[in-house]
């Protein structure tokens, strides 16, 4: 909807009529003589004559103008994937100022707030990227996802058709409010880019709030917290810090006899945007947790030898930090939305405590606490093919806990999750929170509120009740993580060995086949089975059999014409042998291009 007022220069120096509104309909950018006129208007053909172009260009001319400011480098072609776009830095302008578009259609659409977070998470710092936050905080759409993609990828002179195809698409009332949160991340790049979003969002009179310096995470919870009319919590920085913070000091409460060492936790930021916002909340802590940070952006390089990605890769500590044997510790990823733990023993063995053994602790206390309480709730661990064999054998053998095995991506996770109860999901590599539906929130309650609940039944009640409120349940958030797992062994009284002990990880690797193309690959079950190219999954499960305890799976890559294998066995040799086995039948059955994969030994 138009409103033109009569005394004010149109942006082409007409004398505008006197106050009116106007609705169009469907505008065809190819035939109709609108955008006809229009187009040949731009080309100087042309003087505007009709009102309906006048009207026309009044709706779009600001995008017009703002998009000429951010324009796309001829050719260059991006895809939305499971993180948003992210590649280097200095080619994403144009992005951001379409992601600040599609992010103000989405809010019309959904008549709802939605965010914008600019960041390349675990990425170098030269990168940049950004990922679009549904109303509940969850990630946006496959449909959205699709549109993304057509929007960064138009070219400039098509931006304005790619743009009213989606508003036809999906029939958005163009005259609907839109409100947009944005944030973004430490890297020196991320403020201008994080302008070119808000130019985005004022292209199609959207309103925004600019978070500023946030991590992921928090940006998921403020949009969670309006969304919900503040029934999540309150939506500002100081509100997510004392929801945590006052759950985690309830919960610490039930710990008995704490020692200053026990409370003590060496953390690594990553140089990155978590270190700034464990430095701003650790005060409210009130020494129930001790941190020591490291690598907190006052010199290193963001994720250079640091960070969740960096520790889980190389398998041992991140540069900078140093902590005596058997001392916790733990890194997150440059958008703090990851953590994996760590320690080294005595004899200097560094040992990784990742997403399968953080989501085998976390549930595992819940079901210790739904028994206490005596509720009967399902509560299920949701796992990608990734996770390691002896934590999936552990939670349905040993702990009798439904697991359930997604496709990779946290999003297939999420909405996994979200079928039982209580869904933990983490992926192995550190990313993951859990989730509690209305149902389960409401009965544990009643529980608490109930006169008749015994003392046994209302402590484990309410310390579900404070375990709920110290949890992020938009996104894996590693602030969040960390408190849960430091209230958990605090109650315990657990140490990270004991933890670690829980069970032993199999040995397993994991190797790239290049391939000519990786959409030969076809796969099911989870991403377990391949069910193309014929013959590969009747391959790998003949060499399964020649060894002890093993599994293997290949899957193509999301981004590149590679294909990954993982294995695991018994032994590391034995594991070793087979992913290189599974490797040489990918590369013969699926494609494979260059030398043949070589034996790792």
């Amino acid at each position: 909807m138009i409103r033109l007022t009569q005394g004010c220069e149109s942006p082409h120096g007409l004398s505008r009529p006197q106050v009116r509104t106007a609705r169009f309909s469907t505008l065809d950018s190819s035939s109709h003589p609108v955008m006809e006129e229009w187009r040949n208007r731009r080309n100087g053909k042309l003087s505007i004559q009709s009102p309906a172009t006048l009207l026309f260009m009044a709706e779009f001319l600001k995008v017009s103008q703002l998009s000429s400011q951010h324009k796309k480098p001829v050719g260059l072609v991006l895809q939305y994937g499971t993180a948003g776009f992210r590649t280097n830095a200095e080619l994403l302008d144009h992005i951001m100022f379409r992601m600040g578009l599609l992010a103000t259609l989405r809010s019309k659409k959904t008549k709802a707030t939605i965010g914008v977070m600019v960041t390349a998470s675990h990425n170098p710092e030269e990168d940049n990227g950004v990922k679009l936050i549904d109303p509940m905080g969850e990630m946006v759409t496959a449909a959205w996802e699709g549109y993304a993609t057509q929007l960064a990828n138009a070219e400039q002179d098509d931006l304005l058709t790619a743009l009213k195809d989606i508003i036809e698409k999906e029939a958005i009332n163009m005259s609907q409010g839109a409100n947009v949160f944005v944030g973004k991340d430490t890297r020196s790049s991320s403020a201008a880019l994080s302008q070119a979003v808000l130019d985005g969002v004022s292209a199609l009179d959207g309103q925004s709030k600019d978070y500023g310096l946030v991590t992921t995470p928090q940006l998921h919870y403020m949009v969670c917290c309006l969304n919900t009319q503040g029934k999540y919590g309150d939506a500002t920085v100081e509100g997510y810090y004392h929801k945590l913070c006052q759950a985690f000091i309830q919960l610490t409460k039930n710990a008995s006899n704490c020692t200053d060492d026990q409370k003590h936790l060496s953390v690594d930021g990553a140089n990155g945007i978590g270190a700034l916002k464990v430095r701003e909340m650790e005060s409210r802590l009130k020494r129930e947790l001790q941190i020591s940070l490291f690598n907190d952006g006052s010199k290193g390089k963001l994720n250079h030898q640091c960070g969740a990605d960096f520790v889980k890769v190389q398998q041992k500590p991140p540069t900078g930090l140093t902590i005596n044997p058997g001392e916790r510790g733990c890194s997150f990823d440059g958008d703090a939305d990851r953590i994996v733990y760590y320690y080294t023993d005595s004899e200097g063995q560094f040992h990784l405590l990742d997403g399968d053994k953080i989501a085998t602790l976390i549930s595992t206390y819940l079901k210790e606490l739904l028994t206490q309480a005596g509720l009967d709730l399902k509560i299920a661990v949701v796992q990608t093919a990734y996770a390691n064999g002896s934590s999936t054998h552990y939670l349905e053998n040993t702990m009798k806990l439904i697991v359930r095995c997604a496709k990779t991506g946290v999003k297939h996770l999420h909405h996994a999750a979200q079928e039982f109860d209580i869904g933990v999901y983490f992926e192995a590599n550190g990313h993951g929170t859990v989730l509690f539906s209305k149902a389960a929130e409401e009965k544990i309650q009643h529980l608490t509120e109930d006169p008749n609940t015994n003392d046994e039944s209302k402590r484990a009640a309410l310390l579900l009740q404070s375990t709920i409120n110290v949890i992020n349940q938009t996104v894996g958030d590693a602030i969040s993580d960390m408190l849960l797992i430091e209230a958990i062994l605090a109650i315990k009284g657990m140490t990270v060995q004991q933890w670690d002990a829980i069970y032993s990880d199999l040995p397993n690797r994991q190797l790239k086949v290049k391939v000519s193309d990786r959409r030969v690959i076809d796969t099911t079950d989870a991403e377990r089975r391949a069910v193309s190219p014929a013959g590969l999954q009747e391959a790998i499960d003949s060499l399964v059999k020649k060894y002890k305890q093993a599994r293997s799976f290949v899957r193509p890559s999301g981004t590149e014409d590679v294909v990954r294998v993982y294995a695991e066995a018994e032994t590391q040799e034995s594991t070793d042998a087979l992913a290189h086995e599974v490797s040489l039948a990918v590369y013969r059955l699926a494609g494979g291009v260059g030398d043949e994969p070589k034996p790792l030994h």
